[in-house]
C-alpha cells in the first residue's frame, strides 16, 4: 500500500502539484487520481487478477447476444442461500439467533462481496437551514426547507462534498409527521411571491438598473409605461381539485398528512465510474482509486440518506421514528440498500429495482451479474462485485451461482420493518430486463425472517419456486412485507395510492 502511494505521489506532483499547492493540502496528500470510468475499471480488474470478463447481454431483444427471457433457462441454480441457516449448518430458531448470529454474517457477506464496507473514517456532517420558504401546493399549505449537508473535508480540502436536501412539511396538520425521503434533484415545490406592493418596488429597482446599463431601454420602457417585466408566477389555487390517485406522489403524500424530503444522489456521490475518486468515496480516500472491498455508489446514496435522517432527528415538525425511503431503478437499489442497511428507516418503497435491487442475482433473466459488473454500471457495487463476471482470473472463473448471498437475504435484512416491493409492467415500459419474476421470488424467500421477527410476509407460502406472481393490480398488502405490480411502466408513481394508506395504517399513523 505504501509503494502505491509513493507512486501515486510521484506521478502526479510534476503535472498536477506545485510545491506551494503540495503544502496547502492537509497532510500533503497526493493529488486526486483522474481516471476515465474505463481507467478505473481496467485498474480494479487488475486489483482482483482478472484478465477477462463476460460480457453482458444486450437490452435489444433483436440482437444476436440478447438478454435470457425464457423462464426454463432462468434458473442454473435454483437453490437459493437459506435465510435462516448459519454458515456452520445450524438453524435459526429464534430471533435472538437471528440478530446476533445469522444478520450479522449476511451483512459480512453483502459488504464484503456486492455493495463494499463503509469506512471507519467517514468524516462528519454538518446540516445548514439555507433557506425556509411557506408555499402552497395546489390548496395545501406547506413549509419547505432547503438544506445543505456539509462535509467536512479538512482532511481533503481539494474535495468537496455538499449534500442537496429539500424538506417539504404539511403546514395544516398538527404534530411531527412522517415523511417519505425520495431519491431525486430538490427544488422549491412552489416559491412564495411577493406581495403587489413589493414587486412594483423591485420592477421600478429592475427599470433603473436595465437603463442604466442600457440607455435604449429607456425609450422602451417609455412606450409601453404599464409593462412589468417581472410578473409573478402561479401562486396557490384554491379551486385545485383534491388530490387522488392520479396526482403526483407528493401532493398526494402531503393531502395525506406525510411530509416528503428529495435528496440529490449527485451531490453525494456521481453515478459514474470516473466519479469514484471524487464524491464521498473519493473524499475519504483522500481522490486515491478504490479496493475491491471498498464501498460503491449504491452504499454512497444510502449514507447520504442515512445522514440525512441525522437531520430530520432534529427538526420537531418531523417524526423521526416515522421516516421511509423510496427510489425508482436504480435508486430503487439504492433504497433497498438503505433499508437494510439503516435500521431507524421505518418504511421503504422499492420501485422497479431489478438486478442490484430485489431481483435475484442467480438468475438469468433480462439484467445479468455481467450487466453490473462489466459495464458502466460496476460503480454502483464494491470492486469484488465484478469476481461474478469473470471468464479467466486468477481465481478461474466465477458466475452469480457463487455468490454467498442473494437479493432475498437484502430483503430479509429489511425485516421486521415495513417493505413495499413494487413494480410496473412490461408493456407500458417497465422492461423484462428488470425480471419482475425474479424479484418476486426473492420478496416471497425472504418472507420467512418477517415471520421469525413477528411480522407478516406476503400470506403465501415460502416457495419461491413455486409461487406465481399474482395479477396486475392485485397487490399482497395485509402484512410488513408487500409487493404491488401496477398497470403502468417505469415508475412507482401508480402505486402511492395503495403504498400511502397500508403505510399509514401499518405505523398507526392518522392526519
Amino acid at each position: 500500500m505504501k509503494r502505491i502511494f509513493l507512486y501515486c505521489l510521484i506521478l502526479a506532483m510534476p503535472k498536477f502539484l506545485s510545491a506551494q499547492s503540495v503544502s496547502a493540502s492537509a497532510g500533503n496528500n497526493p493529488a486526486p487520481v483522474t481516471f476515465t470510468a474505463e481507467q478505473d475499471h481496467a485498474n480494479m480488474m487488475k486489483q482482483l487478477g482478472i484478465k477477462s470478463l463476460r460480457p453482458g447481454p444486450s437490452g435489444d431483444e433483436k440482437a444476436p447476444n440478447h438478454a435470457n427471457y425464457d423462464e426454463s433457462k432462468a434458473n442454473p441454480c435454483p437453490q437459493l442461500p437459506d435465510v435462516l441457516t448459519l454458515k456452520n449448518g445450524k438453524k435459526v430458531t429464534s430471533p435472538d439467533m437471528w440478530w446476533k448470529l445469522r444478520r450479522p454474517e449476511i451483512v459480512e457477506d453483502f459488504e464484503r462481496e456486492v455493495y463494499g464496507r463503509l469506512p471507519k473514517n467517514i468524516p462528519s456532517v454538518k446540516w445548514e437551514v439555507k433557506i425556509t420558504d411557506r408555499e402552497f401546493v395546489g390548496r395545501i399549505p406547506v413549509i419547505a426547507k432547503q438544506l445543505i449537508g456539509h462535509v467536512d473535508n479538512s482532511q481533503c480540502p481539494s474535495i468537496n462534498v455538499d449534500i442537496n436536501m429539500m424538506l417539504v412539511v404539511p403546514a395544516n396538520v398538527k404534530g411531527p409527521v412522517p415523511v417519505l425521503m425520495m431519491f431525486g434533484r430538490p427544488s422549491f415545490p412552489s416559491p412564495a411571491q411577493p406581495s403587489n406592493e413589493d414587486l412594483d418596488k423591485i420592477n421600478t429597482a429592475f427599470k433603473e438598473m436595465m437603463i442604466k446599463s442600457n440607455s435604449e431601454m429607456k425609450a422602451i420602457f417609455d412606450k409601453y409605461p404599464a409593462y412589468q417585466p417581472i410578473t409573478k408566477l402561479a401562486g396557490a389555487n384554491f379551486f385545485a381539485p383534491a388530490p387522488d390517485g392520479k396526482s403526483a406522489p407528493t401532493e398526494q403524500l402531503l393531502a395525506a398528512g406525510w411530509g416528503y424530503v428529495t435528496i440529490d444522489p449527485a451531490s453525494i456521490q456521481a453515478d459514474n465510474g470516473a466519479g469514484l475518486t471524487r464524491g464521498i468515496i473519493g473524499l475519504v480516500n483522500k481522490g486515491q482509486s478504490r479496493s475491491p472491498e471498498d464501498w460503491g455508489a449504491l452504499r454512497a446514496w444510502s449514507w447520504g440518506a442515512a445522514r440525512g435522517l441525522d437531520y430530520l432527528e432534529t427538526d420537531p415538525l418531523v417524526d423521526a421514528k416515522k421516516v421511509g425511503i423510496e427510489g425508482v431503478s436504480r435508486y430503487g437499489k439504492a433504497a433497498l440498500v438503505t433499508l437494510a442497511f439503516e435500521p431507524r428507516f421505518a418504511v421503504g418503497l422499492i420501485g422497479s429495482s431489478g438486478k442490484g435491487g430485489a431481483a435475484l442475482h442467480r438468475r438469468i433473466f433480462g439484467e445479468a451479474v455481467e450487466s453490473l459488473g462489466n459495464s458502466g454500471e460496476y460503480h454502483w457495487m464494491a470492486g469484488n462485485y465484478i469476481k461474478y463476471s469473470a471468464s479467466e482470473a486468477s481465481f478461474g472463473s466465477k458466475t452469480g451461482c457463487d455468490l454467498p448471498v442473494d437479493s432475498h437475504e437484502l430483503i430479509a435484512l429489511c425485516a421486521p420493518r415495513l417493505t413495499f416491493i413494487s413494480y410496473g409492467i412490461p408493456e407500458q415500459g417497465d422492461a423484462r430486463w428488470l425480471d419482475q419474476q425474479g424479484s418476486y421470488m426473492s420478496t416471497i424467500a425472504a418472507g420467512t425472517v418477517f415471520k421469525l421477527l413477528g411480522a407478516r410476509d406476503l400470506g403465501v407460502s415460502n416457495d419461491y419456486m413455486k409461487e406465481q406472481m399474482p395479477l396486475v393490480l392485485h397487490g399482497l398488502m395485509d402484512g410488513e412485507l408487500a409487493w404491488r405490480q401496477h398497470d403502468g411502466g417505469h415508475t412507482d408513481a401508480p402505486n402511492f395510492q395503495a403504498f400511502i394508506p397500508w403505510a399509514s395504517k401499518m405505523l398507526k399513523y392518522t392526519k
